[in-house]
């Protein structure tokens, strides 16, 4: 049986990676639908057009092939369809894979070209995390975990695009030699155990270690300030990680923050935090800093800033998105009352204590141009 491809699986690198084998592309078309972009997406989606012939490939997987599209398609909950192609001008059976409904706005045109310029190398880290669940995830559980590879695989690209280090050393992490990786975990987070070798500073290779890692995607973390009222505004929540030490109090105040969603920058991920965790607008955004929290055993990263706002009085509240089962109350203090945090100790969150110390060091400059 044939299969029938528009979009980004006629990627030849992820197309093979994805099915195991080199499969051949044969133009193609699909009578009666045409190829859009969507609106806010980098993917394209079918829409009906009656004069139209949406342009394509089709592909002749073997059968281990076509198992291994239908475990990639599972995972954005698309399953395959036959519909009637031409090849040719000669009408050919094939199978198409899509949704029941299509949740999308379609938008404009869409290239191929231009999405693997965006999002190719993204893609493929995806789809090898994806592949590397056959057998063990599937429908619903392979869609839940959806979201969370592919934020993993955006903190990867993004990760690679660091420039070499000025003090530090500025060997590659290709010389790092893995000898073996298990997922150990594998559920809205990531655990891993890997045994591998890497460069010593001496010229030699170390000897085989074992090492536990938790893999994360990026957060983005922001403290709205309010520079004429001299008021910053925290959230309280609870917190598995205290909770688990054993801390008898495990709710925590913190800056605004949340995981940064597949092809969303640091910057719109901290905007978007505010309004649901806080219900408020950022007007500017200032950098802090960047950094791993525990870069001994996990790949997490944090893009931490101060995002200029307006907190009048009664902008306090409850907050937090159902689905995601949050539970977010609002403060919005002086700034000498968060200062008193810090002298406290309550303060026990350490991008706030980051960014409370950065604000110590910067108020006078932004209240004098705020």
């Amino acid at each position: 049986m044939k299969v029938f491809l528009f979009g980004t699986l006629r990627y030849p690198d992820l197309l093979n990676l994805v099915a195991g084998e080199e499969l051949l592309q044969t133009p193609a078309q699909l009578p009666g639908w045409r190829v859009s972009g969507v609106k806010g997406h980098l993917f394209p989606i079918l829409v009906p057009d009656p004069d139209g012939a949406a342009e394509g490939v089709t592909i002749t997987p073997s059968k281990g092939a076509l198992a291994r599209l239908v475990h990639y398609e599972d995972a954005f909950g698309y399953v395959p369809a036959e519909v009637t192609t031409l090849i040719d001008g000669v009408a050919e059976t094939a199978l198409i894979f899509g949704a029941d409904h299509q949740p999308f706005t379609p938008e404009g045109d869409w290239s191929l070209d231009h999405w693997i310029a965006e999002a190719g190398l993204r893609t493929l880290i995806f789809a090898s995390e994806v592949m590397s669940y056959i057998g063990r995830f599937s429908g619903e559980a392979l869609q839940f975990r959806r979201p969370l590879i592919e934020g993993r695989a955006e903190s990867r690209v993004r990760a690679a695009s660091m420039p070499p280090p000025l003090l530090g050393w500025d060997q590659r992490g290709d010389k790092v030699n893995v000898t073996a990786q298990v997922s150990d975990h594998a559920g809205y987070f990531l655990a891993e155990t890997i045994n591998l070798t890497h460069p010593r500073f001496d010229g030699t290779q170390s000897d085989e270690i074992t090492r536990e890692v938790f893999v994360a995607a990026d957060a983005a973390i922001v403290l709205p300030y309010d520079p004429q009222r001299d008021r910053i505004l925290l959230v309280e929540q609870f917190r598995m990680g205290p909770w688990r030490r054993g801390a008898t109090y495990p709710w925590m105040l913190e800056p605004v923050a949340g995981r940064i969603d597949p092809g969303e920058s640091p910057e719109d991920c901290m905007r978007r935090e505010a309004k649901e965790e806080a219900g408020i607008t950022l007007r500017e955004l200032i950098e802090i800093g960047a950094g791993y929290p525990t870069p001994g055993n996990s790949s997490e990263h944090f893009h931490i800033a101060c995002g200029l706002c307006d907190l009048p009085d009664g902008a306090e509240g409850l907050h937090g998105a159902a689905e995601e089962h949050e539970d977010i109350r609002t403060h919005i203090l002086s700034y000498d009352a968060a200062m008193d945090l810090l002298s406290r100790g309550e303060a026990n969150n350490i991008p706030l204590v980051l960014a409370l110390v950065w604000l110590s060091r910067e108020r006078s400059r932004l209240r004098a141009s705020g």
